[in-house]
């Protein structure tokens, strides 16, 4: 357990951030699963949109690497692209 005030300080602002991020990261998830489900393109494009603006933001704030971000919009992307329209 920390002794010195900073410490405690410092495990009660990582707590905080850890569970800020976790939930970020958290959904970032369910918005590609969300994408992956579309069965429409029509759909799949709204979902995308949703989806790509949130991962921008995330990484944007450091929550997840620009890289990884770029990663994750290039997948959900083809596979938007891939979609038949009805």
């Amino acid at each position: 357990m920390a002794n010195h005030k900073s410490a405690k300080k410092r495990i009660r602002t990582s707590e905080k951030r850890r569970l800020r991020n976790k939930a970020s990261i958290s959904r970032v998830k369910t918005l590609m699963k969300k994408v992956f489900d579309s069965d429409e393109k029509n759909v799949g494009e709204e979902n995308l949109k949703q989806a790509v603006a949130f991962i921008d933001k995330t990484a944007t704030k450091g929550r997840i690497h620009k890289n990884n971000a770029a990663r994750k919009k290039a997948r959900l992307t083809k596979f938007v692209n891939g979609l038949e329209a009805k």
